[in-house]
C-alpha cells in the first residue's frame, strides 16, 4: 500500500484532439504497467467503440502509473464541449491538472472552459505544450496565449506562474525548455510529483467520500467511484449514504466489493486510505453527487454544480410503417429504462416525462452529446424516433433569453469571406480577428441554434482545412429568426421498393438519399429538393413494358450515387416538421405527418 504523501491525483484537461489520450498512453508505457513483451494498443483509454471510431474521448476514465515510489492516479477527460459535464464532476477527485495545449492551434474554447473550472477549484496547474514536433508548431506564441488566458480567467499568482513542460505525446518525450530535445517523459513525471500536492485529510477521522462517477456492471450492478476525503475504508464495512443537496436522503448500506485502480486493472483491496481513488459495489441506489460517510457521523460534501443543458430533443417510440422490423428493443418501457439509466451516469443529461406516454424530453449539452446517446442506443438494439434539436430558452429579468456560444474558427485566408457571410446569416458577432501565419483566427459570439447544421457546411466551405470549436458562454436576449435551411425535401409518394426508373425521374429535382431496390414508405424523405418547397415524388414508379421495351432497359439509366446521411448529418438536415427514424440498421428521415393530404391540410391551417 502506498502512503498518503506518495499519492498524486491529477486530471489531464484540454480541447478536443490536443493529444490527451495519446499522452496518457505514453505515461502508461513509461510507468511500467506493461510487461516487456506485452502487446500494446494506441489510445488504450478510449475503450468504447464510438471513441475509437471518432477519435475522441467521451467518458472520463481512471488509470494510474507508478513513478519511483509514487503512485500517480490519472483521469483522462473528454475534450469536446458537449461532454464538459464529465470534466466538471471529475475535477473534484483530483488535486491538480495538466493543461494540454496544441503547439499549433493554441488555446481553444474548451481549453478556456476546463481551465476556468480547475482554477475555480483552486487546483495547481501544469501547462504542457504538446505536439512541439509539428511542422507548423508556434511554441512561443502559444505560451504567450496561455499566459493571456490565465490573466483573463483571474488566476492567482501561483497559478499564473505554473510550470510549463514541452512534450510530444506521440514520441513520448518531454523537456523543460522549448528548444531542448526530450528523451522520455521524466520531466513531466518529476514536475507532477514535485509540484502537485499530496491529497489532504485525516485517515483516522470518520469516513467521507464524494461519489464523482458511476460505472455499471451486469453482474454487480452500480459501481461508485470517488476519492477518499477522510477516514479509512474497509471491505464489508457498514456505511451511510447521504447527500448535501438532498437532506432527506439518509440510508445505511454495506460495501460488498472494493477495488483500487492500478494501471488499466481494478485490483481488489480490503483497505483503502485517504487520497486513494476507489471503486465500490453493493450500493444499488447510489448516485453521482452522493456522499459515503460514517454511520454515526454523516457529513455530506457539496457537489460541483454541473452546467445546465442548452438543447433538447424528443425521443419517441417508432410508429412508422417499418416499425419493429429491425430493432430488438422497441417499446416505450425499453426506451424509458435506457434513457433514465443513462441520466444517472451522465450528469449533463436530463430526461423528463411528457404529456405523451410514448415520448420523452431529453436535454443535453450539444448535438454531439445527444447524437452519441442515440448511436449507443441503436448499437444496443434500440429502435426509436427523434425530433429536430431545439434550444432551451430562459427568462431572465422578464426577457426571453437564449444560449450563446463562444465560437473559435481557424481557416485559410482564402475562406474568410465565405465564413463571415455564413456567420452573418447565423447571427454571429465577431469579437476578435487576427492572422496566424497563412491562416486567419476568428472568434464569434453566436446563438447556439446558429450552429445547428453548420459543421458539414463549414467543412465544405473550407475544403476540409478549417478548425472550429465552440463552448457555451452565457445567456442573452433572443437574437431573432435564423433560417436553418434553404432547401426542401423530396418525399416518397407510396410504400414500396425503389426502382431505377423512379429515382431517375426524381433525381433532376435534387440529390437523392435512396438506391434502387431500397424499401421506402409514403411520407419518408428520399432526397433534397433544390427548390425551397417540399415535393412528393414516386421513386417506386415502374416503366410500362411494351413489345420493344423491356424491364432490363432500366439498367441503361444513369443514376447519380445517393447521398447516405450519417446520424449527425441527419440531425443537421431535418426541419421542425420532420423526424429521424433510428434503428440498428437504418437511419431514415420522415415527415411527422406521413399522409400527404393530412400534411397539406395541416400546412394550410398554420398559415
Amino acid at each position: 500500500m502506498v502512503s498518503q504523501d506518495k499519492i498524486r491525483n491529477i486530471a489531464i484537461i484540454a480541447h478536443v484532439d490536443h493529444g490527451k489520450t495519446t499522452l496518457v498512453d505514453e505515461m502508461l508505457k513509461q510507468g511500467g504497467i506493461y510487461r516487456e513483451n506485452q502487446a500494446t494498443v494506441e489510445r488504450v483509454m478510449d475503450s468504447g467503440d464510438l471513441e475509437r471510431e471518432r477519435g475522441i474521448t467521451i467518458l472520463a476514465k481512471n488509470t494510474s502509473v507508478h513513478y519511483k515510489d509514487y503512485k500517480i492516479n490519472i483521469v483522462d477527460t473528454p475534450g469536446h464541449a458537449d461532454f464538459s459535464g464529465e470534466v466538471e464532476r471529475i475535477l473534484k477527485m483530483v488535486n491538480g491538472v495538466i493543461l494540454l495545449v496544441d503547439a499549433a492551434e493554441g488555446p481553444m474554447p474548451q481549453t478556456r472552459f476546463v481551465l476556468q473550472k480547475a482554477l475555480e477549484l483552486g487546483h495547481k496547474v501544469i501547462v504542457a505544450v504538446n505536439k512541439i514536433d509539428k511542422p507548423d508548431a508556434r511554441v512561443h506564441e502559444v505560451m504567450d496565449e496561455v499566459l493571456e488566458l490565465l490573466l483573463e480567467l483571474d488566476a492567482t499568482d501561483e497559478q499564473f506562474n505554473s510550470p510549463t513542460i514541452f512534450c510530444s505525446g506521440r514520441q513520448g518525450t518531454a523537456s523543460y525548455g522549448p528548444d531542448e530535445v526530450g528523451t522520455d517523459l521524466t520531466p513531466l513525471f518529476e514536475t507532477i510529483v514535485n509540484y502537485i500536492p499530496a491529497p489532504g485529510g485525516d485517515d483516522t477521522a470518520p469516513l467521507q467520500l464524494l461519489v464523482s462517477s458511476i460505472d455499471y456492471n451486469d453482474y454487480v450492478g452500480k459501481i461508485a467511484i470517488g476519492r477518499i476525503e477522510r477516514g479509512t475504508f474497509n471491505l464489508k464495512q457498514e456505511i451511510a449514504v447521504c447527500d448535501y443537496h438532498n437532506t432527506d436522503l439518509m440510508r445505511k448500506n454495506r460495501i460488498t466489493a472494493m477495488f483500487q485502480i492500478d494501471g488499466l486493472r481494478r485490483v481488489p483491496t480490503e483497505t483503502a486510505m485517504v487520497g486513494d481513488i476507489i471503486c465500490m459495489s453493493g450500493l444499488d441506489d447510489i448516485a453521482i453527487g452522493n456522499t459515503i460517510t460514517d454511520v454515526n457521523t454523516p457529513e455530506p460534501l457539496p457537489f460541483v454544480k454541473i452546467g445546465e443543458p442548452t438543447i433538447e430533443m424528443t425521443f419517441s417510440v417508432n410508429n412508422s410503417p417499418f416499425a419493429g422490423r429491425e430493432g430488438k428493443y422497441v417499446t416505450t418501457r425499453h426506451i424509458r429504462d435506457y434513457l433514465f439509466k443513462e441520466a444517472m451516469k451522465d450528469m449533463s443529461l436530463r430526461v423528463y416525462e411528457t404529456d405523451s406516454s410514448d415520448s420523452y424530453r431529453v436535454c443535453g449539452r450539444g448535438e454531439m452529446h445527444l447524437s452519441i446517446l442515440m448511436e449507443n442506443m441503436r448499437r444496443d438494439g434500440y429502435e426509436f424516433t427523434v425530433s429536430t434539436p431545439r434550444i432551451i430558452y430562459k427568462e431572465i429579468d422578464g426577457k426571453l433569453c437564449e444560449p450563446i456560444d463562444r465560437l473559435v474558427i481557424d481557416v485559410p485566408q482564402g475562406c474568410v469571406s465565405t465564413v463571415m457571410e455564413k456567420m452573418g446569416y447565423r447571427k454571429g458577432e465577431l469579437v476578435d480577428m487576427h492572422p496566424v501565419e497563412q491562416r486567419m483566427h476568428m472568434e464569434f459570439f453566436i446563438p447556439t441554434r446558429g450552429l445547428f447544421g453548420y459543421k458539414t457546411e463549414f467543412m465544405t466551405d473550407t475544403k476540409g482545412e478549417g478548425i472550429m470549436g465552440s463552448v457555451f458562454e452565457r445567456y442573452e436576449p433572443q437574437k431573432g429568426e435564423i433560417t436553418k435551411r434553404f432547401t426542401g425535401s423530396l418525399i416518397a409518394y407510396e410504400e414500396g421498393e425503389c426502382t431505377s426508373y423512379g429515382i431517375y425521374n426524381a433525381q433532376d429535382r435534387g440529390p437523392m438519399f435512396v438506391s434502387p431496390a431500397e424499401k421506402v414508405y409514403g411520407g419518408m424523405v428520399v432526397g433534397i429538393s433544390s427548390k425551397g418547397d417540399d415535393i412528393v415524388v414516386n421513386v417506386c414508379k415502374k416503366k410500362h413494358l411494351t413489345a420493344i421495351r423491356s424491364a432490363g432497359a432500366d439498367e441503361a439509366l444513369k443514376l447519380t450515387p445517393p447521398r447516405k446521411l450519417s446520424l449527425e448529418e441527419a440531425l443537421e438536415f431535418i426541419n421542425d416538421d420532420e423526424l429521424i427514424e433510428v434503428t440498428p440498421k437504418s437511419i431514415r428521415i420522415r415527415k411527422r405527418i406521413l399522409d400527404n393530404a393530412a400534411r397539406m391540410k395541416e400546412k394550410m391551417s398554420n398559415k
